[in-house]
């Protein structure tokens, strides 16, 4: 019978053999509970967002194109990365090595993938807004498709670029059996920091200030000639409306990756190399991916399209014939 001592380690007599994870029961049930809600909801999200584009013909566009590969990103995150996470808080890495690493590259994979589906999303807007005229032939379903292939295929041979010393060498970052580490060195740490946050989220933001700058203007000057044609019209404060949904997406998005990304990047930013470990569930790795969820939130909540094909597939609507062409796009 072995002892209380030998019981703490993942492989009892086993010299090399880390430390089981120890938590309160209680803690330990309420996160089981909220993370497996949060992986819950972030497949079903993207999930109902991929059926959406995919099904309805109405909705095959450049821009949902986008919206598709970002959601597929997404569900990656909810059905591939949250599940193993949440199995591994009370329970030590018996998985390998190999399967350690290829985790932790897949997981980074569809990092890479994510934020880059957000700025071609952003590039998409800016274009449209900006350049109104020129953005049907500027941007076609054929350049969305090239858009999205290249952001995949760019985040395959950036993560082996990377994670090239531990995909040589799965395990390296390993202090005993029953872990799943990998450590990002620090120069590693802040090539990664500039091509995953710094950059995306600068032109993401330089791309929403002119965004809002033009509806700024074009809003002025909607205002000017209404005032001038109805003096006594409220006219204005529809204007100002718009203005201010155009305020409150930049801030949106914005706001939402810089709080769930910033945490991981603590390390880094402090000069010190980036630990992450599967075994342990850490915070930041979870509020980064907590992103996933929140994405299809943010950019298909806010499109009545998705409220009205959600519908159609929750009532099986989808099922009938013809459904496909069903009209869930309303021009004005």
């Amino acid at each position: 019978m072995e002892t209380l001592e030998e019981a703490e380690f993942c492989v009892p007599h086993l010299n090399s053999s880390c430390k089981k994870p120890t938590h309160p029961q209680t803690a330990v049930m309420l996160i089981y509970v909220l993370l497996s809600t949060v992986s819950f909801i972030t497949v079903a999200l993207n999930l109902l967002v991929i059926i959406s584009i995919t099904h309805f013909r109405q909705l095959h566009t450049p821009t949902n194109l986008l919206l598709l590969s970002l959601a597929v990103s997404d569900l990656f995150v909810g059905l591939l990365l949250m599940p193993v996470e949440i199995i591994y808080i009370e329970v030590c890495w018996f998985l390998g090595d190999f399967v350690c690493t290829l985790y932790y590259f897949i997981d980074y994979i569809i990092t890479s993938a994510s934020v880059v589906n957000m700025v071609l999303i952003s590039l998409d807007r800016y274009i449209a807004i900006c350049d109104p005229l020129r953005y049907p032939t500027k941007v076609t379903t054929s350049t969305a498709k090239i858009g999205v292939c290249l952001c995949w295929i760019f985040s395959v041979v950036y993560r082996l670029l990377l994670l090239h010393d531990h995909m040589e060498k799965p395990g390296r970052s390993n202090s005993c059996f029953g872990e799943c580490v990998v450590v990002i060195g620090y120069i590693a740490g802040v090539v990664d920091m500039v091509f995953t946050f710094i950059i995306p989220i600068s032109i993401i933001i330089v791309l929403y200030i002119r965004i809002f700058l033009v509806a700024l203007a074009q809003g002025r000057l909607l205002r000017s000639q209404i005032t001038a044609v109805m003096p006594h019209r409220s006219g204005p404060a529809a204007v100002r409306t718009n203005e201010l949904k155009a305020a409150r997406t930049l801030g949106i998005v914005v706001v939402v990756f810089l709080f769930c990304f910033c945490p991981y990047y603590f390390p880094t930013l402090e000069g010190e190399d980036t630990s992450v470990n599967a075994s342990s569930a850490a915070f930041e790795i979870w509020l980064a991916h907590f992103n996933s969820c929140l994405n299809p939130v943010i950019y298909a909540f806010f499109y009545p399209w998705f409220r009205k094909s959600m519908k159609h597939i929750l009532t099986l609507q989808i099922l009938q014939p013809g459904s496909r062409d069903a009209k869930i796009l309303h021009h004005s």
